[in-house]
């Protein structure tokens, strides 16, 4: 059994890591209008891929959360963030499209084997005070991706986007770092079951619970995915500048960072499923308020813009602990499910969006998205919080 001290270590340095991991991530969406203008491509091909990007680094999570959860190594969470960290930045030099699809998928790919296993690494290391070393850990994960658009977006714009590259020390030493305070696992004492791969998914998905809270996670994300995509090309048509862009999607996400921390304070006063219905019930009233200023009133707007993201984020980690305690001896593969699987699905859909919202309208197409998450909260009643199936 690994000492108190050593647990919680590896737990600080998992998020670290994880924060660190999230800020690549967050490089693309205030870049990738100004990459798509430089290499002179449509807002649709652009969506399409982001969405590529977004299948790479999440819809795969819970394949690789497979192999995590039956290996217990730290080959996904080291290997992950050198992947992320070396070629998210490449991305801004690409010469062609190509080559950009290339450095997009080879860096999303790090993502994907990362977050499932740290996840999963959190919640054992974690113990009885799991869901709080997992608001911590994904706060500090929504907090490094709201950073990434702002470093993003500052080197860009003051220093060029060629000197992007020279930031992939910061993930290298990070890495190095992690790989010494992370300890090896051993498989005693643990439940590792040997199952056959395609088992392992038809026994999690007949899990009816999962599936609610499958829907619930989608719906989350396609809030978050849907403006931190299309927004940015709004924003950029009006004439913003990229640095204006990253601040603005900082802040968004950073408040969602905050949500994440104090989820589960938040939690114990309001019960579970009322957090979860107020979550998913508030996004559709404040997008008809963004909607409604984001011309005349910009500061207003903003204001709303990062209200969205605080009270969205609000419940994800209550989603992945409710997951990993439904499927103890499938940690990496839960987390893989709620966090990345989820981004995965919407990324699909909102590779059609981006293209839809070229002929209707980018903020009309975003009214219409945000009633999904209104009637998607119908599910919330059918969770059971006993994880009973």
């Amino acid at each position: 059994m690994l000492e108190e001290n050593k647990k919680s270590k590896a737990v600080g340095w998992l998020s670290a890591a994880h924060l660190v991991c999230d800020s690549y991530t967050g490089f693309m969406n205030p870049l990738m209008p100004f990459i798509a203008l430089k290499l002179g491509i449509a807002l649709g091909t652009a969506t399409v891929i982001i969405s590529i990007s977004h299948i790479f680094s999440s819809m795969l999570q819970p394949f690789f959360g497979f192999f995590a959860d039956n290996t217990l190594k730290r080959f996904f969470v080291f290997w992950g963030l050198i992947l992320v960290c070396v070629f998210i930045p490449l991305t801004t030099i690409a010469p062609n499209v190509y080559l950009l699809i290339l450095f997009m998928a080879l860096g999303s790919l790090g993502s994907s084997f990362f977050h499932p296993q740290a996840t999963g690494f959190v919640n054992r290391f974690g113990g009885k005070s799991g869901i709080n070393y997992m608001g911590l850990y994904m706060s500090l994960g929504s907090i490094g991706y709201s950073f990434g658009p702002l470093l993003a977006a500052w080197v860009a714009q003051y220093l060029g986007m060629s000197k992007m590259p020279y930031t992939t020390f910061i993930g290298l030493i990070t890495a190095s770092i992690m790989f010494l305070f992370v300890p090896k696992l051993s498989n005693r004492g643990e439940v590792i079951i040997k199952k056959k791969f395609a088992q392992t998914f038809i026994d999690i998905f007949s899990h009816r619970t999962i599936k609610y809270l499958l829907i619930i996670s989608m719906m989350k994300t396609l809030v978050t995915n849907s403006t931190c995509i299309l927004l940015p090309f709004l924003w950029r048509d009006m004439g913003y500048s990229p640095f204006y862009i990253g601040t603005a999607l900082f802040a968004f996400i950073f408040a969602g960072g905050i949500g994440s921390l104090l989820s589960r304070r938040v939690e114990e006063i309001m019960g579970t499923k009322q957090l979860l219905y107020f979550s998913m019930y508030i996004t559709f009233p404040l997008m008809i308020l963004f909607a409604l200023t984001y011309e005349h009133h910009p500061i207003l707007s903003l204001v709303i813009f990062l209200t969205m993201g605080f009270t969205t984020m609000l419940a994800q980690p209550v989603t992945v602990v409710m997951a990993q305690n439904i499927l103890p001896e499938y940690k990496s593969v839960a987390a893989g499910l709620m966090v990345g699987f989820s981004w995965g699905i919407v990324a699909v859909i909102l590779s059609a969006i981006g293209i839809i919202a070229e002929h209707f309208g980018i903020i009309n197409v975003l009214i219409v998205l945000f009633i999904f998450p209104v009637l998607s909260a119908y599910f919330i009643k059918y969770l059971a919080t006993d994880y009973d199936n």
